[in-house]
């Protein structure tokens, strides 16, 4: 189990989104405690809690970005085709670690958004695109690995569990 979360801040928005994220992992410490990582953008913050499980390396390491930077994928959940996702993108795209993460990653930069159409598994994840600006936010089919949402005024907020957005505080 991982830990997933992220707030895209409307135009105009003050939010520290880097400290909010914090909190969110802080409070889904459980699902991943070998390791923790935050992205940040100007209109972005993503969150990861890590539970090393396919590449136990640093390599696995999330927030994972695209070799060009344009993307940044964080993941919970378990693709049970990726090595021959792997195998059928390898072509296309140069593997730089062993996880089921990057092969998700792969497929976004092939197929966009019908990347979902090819895996066979249980997942939720966020993509961030540098270059539209645009977030792509999905999970499997049966909601097997949930995430949850919620906007405010402010921003777009999701998250693996309610308390993850919760703790941003900003529905007082």
């Amino acid at each position: 189990m991982c830990g997933i979360n992220g707030i895209l801040s409307f135009k105009g928005s003050r939010l520290d989104k880097t400290s909010l994220v914090k909190l969110m992992n802080t409070a889904i410490a459980h699902r991943g405690p070998d390791d923790e990582g935050i992205y940040t953008e100007a209109a972005i913050s993503l969150g990861h809690r890590r539970l090393s499980i396919i590449d136990t390396s640093n390599a696995g390491h999330q927030p994972m970005s695209s070799s060009d930077g344009r993307y940044t994928i964080v993941f919970n959940g378990e693709i049970y085709n990726y090595i021959q996702l792997k195998k059928d993108l390898s072509s296309y795209y140069d593997f730089r670690t062993l996880s089921d993460t990057e092969v998700i990653l792969a497929g976004f930069i092939k197929y966009g958004p019908n990347v979902v159409k090819h895996l066979q598994g249980i997942f939720a994840f966020a993509i961030w695109d540098t270059v539209e600006q645009k977030l792509f936010l999905t999970r499997d089919h049966l909601g097997v690995k949930p995430v949850y949402y919620s906007t405010t005024n402010e921003a777009f907020i999701f998250s693996s569990e309610i308390k993850g957005i919760l703790a941003t505080q900003l529905f007082k």
